[in-house]
């Protein structure tokens, strides 16, 4: 018996080379060479298509029929939802097929907004809420709490949690499944963990003028990029570094402020980046509030010139949080004032170029545009995300859906958009699903969505299939 559990009996080879016979326990199974193969060199199946001795797999056959479903279709069949998913897991581990399980069970692909169902919470350890929240496109996730992270695999099964140096993680970035990039506004430097050892495996810092410390405010990355603002200790300085995200070596700096006096413009860091892949731009937005409200700017650059391409000055409803959409070429926004969602379009932003910084109101509001606003900020606090075609932004403890009615084709000229595009609202979830604790953070991964809320010690899985974990 080998340490895969397969004994090999001699006997006379097969009449059909091509046609494999595997006897799991006890149950004869045919199938081809070019099948087994499907699961990868490493995978014990691909071992098995080369022995030319009798096989057999001393494991439960109606889960391997299962995972040869998987290797002949991509797909498992339907009668998967009769098992144990956990089981199942645990076997594809076993036969080496554990990725191809996952993109089957997690693919983005299979991302459907309309069917999202709060259908699993996942508690944490300790009293601490969560700060934050990453992901990663095969579904691992990554969760700050207090002076901790804890990480569960794409599978939802593992679970481990490290401690880190920081009192509480403001940001955080998971660069694969098992490394991320951390931060916080009170600890210097940007933090690079391994999170399978709980150490560091590298600190960033950025050497201001004043050399009184870093501390980060926003991390965000591209394929090859790892981006993370700045701002210095005695906060009269900020930038955005630019770091190749495979060797970690400084690539480049934009955004450096030196603060003089009242600038208040220059004293906003951005706290928030996005790279937006079909424009080739880091989108960095940041807010600050004071006697006369709140006031920020959105400002997209261009990583290789070092400068602005267009920008955004908010004044009027300032946004609470925003997002960007390369699928729906948009930015939205979620007014602090008002609560209401906004969008303005990417494409008549670059076609005016220069004179967008001039639009005093390039924003144009999906929901009550006559909305009196009393002096409460009642969008504070509310979470604007964007995932595939769709936009979410969370309100208190619920979430609205925002998709694009298609009504004919809105052509662009060399202005502004000359038909105003549409889009429909639609709350997320079933009644049960409905309020609770307001959301402090949304986040996508696989198939699922990741949601946080205020003083509660775990996170919700959405997700729209039954057969998903």
């Amino acid at each position: 018996m080998s340490s895969f559990g397969m004994q090999c009996l001699e006997t006379e080879p097969e009449l059909n080379s091509n046609v494999v016979t595997i006897n799991v326990g006890g149950q004869i199974f045919q199938t081809t060479k070019q099948t087994l193969t499907q699961g990868g060199p490493k995978s014990l199946l691909s071992q098995l298509a080369e022995t030319t001795s009798k096989r057999f797999v001393d494991r439960d056959p109606d889960y391997f029929s299962l995972l040869l479903s998987l290797l002949r279709s991509g797909t498992l069949p339907s009668k998967v939802k009769d098992f144990d998913l956990h089981d199942l897991i645990e076997e594809s581990r076993f036969y080496g097929l554990e990725s191809l399980l996952n993109n089957s069970l997690t693919n983005p692909s299979h991302f459907d907004a309309f069917a999202l169902q709060k259908s699993l919470i996942l508690p944490l350890n300790g009293r601490d809420s969560p700060s934050t929240i990453a992901t990663t496109p095969s579904g691992t996730v990554h969760v700050a709490h207090g002076s901790k992270i804890t990480s569960f695999d794409w599978s939802l099964t593992r679970k481990s949690t490290i401690l880190t140096q920081f009192t509480a993680v403001d940001s955080l970035l998971a660069i694969s499944p098992d490394i991320a990039a951390a931060g916080a506004t009170d600890f210097s430097g940007l933090q690079i963990l391994d999170l399978q050892n709980g150490s560091v495996k590298q600190v960033l810092n950025w050497e201001n003028v004043t050399r009184s410390g870093s501390t980060v405010q926003a991390i965000g990355s591209s394929s090859e990029f790892l981006f993370t603002s700045f701002e210095s200790g005695r906060r009269n300085s900020n930038s955005i570094m630019v770091y190749d995200l495979n060797t970690l070596n400084p690539v480049t700096e934009i955004g450096h402020n030196e603060i003089f006096g009242a600038d208040l413009d220059s004293a906003i860091p951005a706290t928030k980046l996005r790279w937006v892949t079909g424009y080739g731009l880091v989108m960095a937005s940041g807010s600050h509030s004071g006697l006369s409200g709140v006031s920020g700017n959105i400002k997209f650059w261009d990583i290789r010139s070092g400068n602005v391409v267009f920008e955004l000055k908010e004044k009027d409803d300032c946004f609470s949080d925003v997002c960007v959409s390369d699928n729906l070429n948009a930015i939205f926004k979620v007014g602090v004032n008002s609560g209401e969602v906004f969008y303005t379009d990417l494409r008549s932003l670059g076609s005016v170029s220069d004179d967008a910084n001039d639009n005093s109101n390039p924003w144009i509001c999906l929901g009550n545009s006559r909305k009196v606003v009393n002096g409460k900020k009642e969008g504070y606090g509310c979470k604007i995300e964007s995932h595939g075609n769709q936009v979410f932004c969370s309100k208190g403890g619920d979430i609205e859906l925002w998709s694009e009615v298609v009504m004919g084709s809105a052509k662009i000229s060399e202005g502004p958009l000359k038909e105003r595009r549409v889009f429909r609202k639609n709350l997320m979830g079933r009644v049960k699903d409905l309020g609770g604790l307001r959301i402090t953070n949304l986040a996508f991964g696989g198939n699922r969505m990741f949601v946080i809320r205020k003083d509660q010690q775990a996170v919700e899985i959405w997700q729209g299939s039954t057969r998903g974990i």
